[in-house]
C-alpha cells in the first residue's frame, strides 16, 4: 500500500474530538460571593483594629482587596477559555479559544507527527516545520494519555467517534 492510498482511506476515517478547559469549579456567582464574604471580613476587622488606633492597616486591608479582586477577575475572565483537538477526515484541527479570541491551526492527518517531552510534560503536534504546543489545561498524565490516544488515532485512522471533554486543574 502506498502512502497516497493510506491517506485516502484515512479521509474517511471516524472523527475524534477533545475539549480541554479549566477547572472552574466556582461559577461567576460563587466567585462574587466569596469575594464578598472575604471583603467585609477583611474590611471589618481592619475597621476594628482602625478604631483602636491601628489605623495603619487600613491601607494593607484596601490593597489586599485589590489585590484579591484582580486575582479574581482574572479568573472570571479565562473562565470559558478551552483547547479543541478534533481529527475530521484527513485534517487535524487544534482550536484555542482565550479571552473569547479563537486561533485555528489546521494540519495534513498524514504529515502530522505527535511531540511529547518525556520529562518535561510538553506535548505539540508538529507538520510541515510548523508546531502547536497542547494540552495547557492538563495534568502531565492526561498529556501522556491524550499523545497515546493522538499517536493511535493518527496512525490508525481514527476508532472512537468522540471523546468526552476533559476539565483539568
Amino acid at each position: 500500500m502506498t502512502a497516497g492510498m493510506g491517506c485516502t482511506e484515512v479521509a474517511h476515517a471516524a472523527e475524534f474530538s477533545l475539549i480541554a478547559r479549566r477547572n472552574n469549579s466556582l461559577g461567576s456567582t460563587g466567585r462574587l460571593l466569596v469575594f464578598i464574604f472575604i471583603f467585609v471580613v477583611s474590611v471589618g476587622i481592619a475597621a476594628a483594629f482602625a478604631a483602636l488606633g491601628a489605623w495603619l492597616i487600613l491601607p494593607f486591608a484596601g490593597l489586599e482587596m485589590l489585590v484579591l479582586y484582580l486575582a479574581f477577575r482574572y479568573v472570571d475572565r479565562h473562565a470559558a477559555d478551552y483547547e479543541r483537538i478534533a481529527i475530521e477526515g484527513d485534517k487535524v484541527r487544534v482550536e484555542f479559544s482565550e479571552l473569547g479570541r479563537v486561533r485555528s491551526h489546521e494540519f495534513n492527518r498524514c504529515w502530522a507527527q505527535v511531540v511529547a517531552g518525556d520529562d518535561t510534560g510538553r506535548l505539540a503536534l508538529r507538520s510541515h516545520g510548523r508546531e502547536v504546543e497542547i494540552g495547557h489545561y492538563m495534568s502531565d498524565e492526561q498529556k501522556s494519555n491524550l499523545a497515546r490516544e493522538l499517536k493511535r488515532q493518527l496512525r490508525a485512522g481514527g476508532g472512537h467517534a468522540a471523546v468526552p471533554a476533559i476539565t483539568t486543574n
